[in-house]
């Protein structure tokens, strides 16, 4: 089967609706849903069948999605918008058979990822939890080590936030880049340039993309601890990817569907191939 992503949610930390918000974003996301109403960040790559990172919506989103399979799971980094959907593994449980035939799910996690996991929100405990209940088999991943799944080679990249990490995800004739948040310093390998498909993080909207207006402020704490779509962009030239699909849209940089799509029509007439994923977006390598 081909590399195909399956965008699970494309919000960030703030996902859209935010409850009780009344602004136009969220008022047009409840009213109108997919594709204007954002999810946590997850995806699902078929193929391998494997699914990166676990939010707190992420039943809801393989309940509507594609999936049948999952054969493995990624995590990222540790952050609550990525990790906090942990309980749905407790969907390989056999709850009343008995005896039980419980299924099990290979959950890789890189090294750095793996120690704050001890450390923050109680996700190792958790895990290590399912994991003696034998509903999730639990995998470090040395610095530099490569999985293979059937004929996918998935190799996790650390990025410059040192706790954060990308997948490239490769086959005989195509490849697959999937950096599902924290762009921030971060400079892509000559190695990755020309991928087939990159996914990456939208960034922070710092000015207005198309009046060009400053929409946060310069000495705004968010901007050292956050890549811009400015800075998005220039690592969109350095991958010159065949093509790319931007996610992680945040609710408070005040985008909906539409203005995205606008946008994309803008980028086309600079010469860009840039599309911004939306909840339910299929997109084949």
């Amino acid at each position: 089967m081909p590399l195909k992503v399956e965008f699970l949610g494309t919000g960030g930390a703030i996902t859209t609706p935010v409850p009780g918000c009344e602004c136009r974003l969220c008022t047009q996301a409840r009213e109108k849903g997919v594709p204007y109403s954002r999810a946590g960040p997850s995806l699902f790559v078929h193929g391998p069948d494997v699914l990166i990172d676990t939010p707190e919506e992420i039943s809801y989103q393989l309940n509507r999605s594609s999936v049948r399979r999952i054969s493995a799971c990624f995590y990222s980094h540790w952050h609550p918008d990525h990790v906090m959907g942990r309980r749905v593994w407790e969907m390989n449980k056999d709850w009343r058979g008995w005896p039980r035939r419980n299924s099990c799910t290979d959950v890789y996690i890189p090294e750095h990822v793996a120690r704050d996991f001890r450390e923050r929100l109680g996700t190792w405990e958790h895990l290590a939890f399912l994991e003696a209940q034998g509903l999730v088999r639990l995998v470090e991943l040395s610095e530099g080590e490569v999985v293979r799944s059937g004929a996918t080679e998935i190799r996790p990249i650390r990025l410059a936030e040192s706790y954060a990490y990308a997948f490239l995800f490769a086959e005989t004739s195509k490849r697959l880049l999937v950096v599902p948040d924290e762009l921030l310093g971060w400079e892509p390998s000559a190695d990755l340039q020309g991928v087939d498909l990159a996914v990456l993080p939208m960034g922070i909207v710092e000015f207005d993309p198309f009046s060009g207006d400053r929409r946060i402020h310069q000495d705004h704490w968010l901007l050292r601890s956050e890549a811009t779509f400015r800075q998005t962009l220039a690592i969109v030239e350095k991958l010159q990817a065949k093509r790319v699909v931007l996610t992680h849209i945040e609710e408070p940089d005040g985008l909906s569907y539409d203005d995205l799509r606008r946008l994309e029509d803008l980028l086309r007439e600079d010469g860009l191939s840039i599309r911004f994923a939306f909840d339910t977006l299929v997109a084949e390598v």
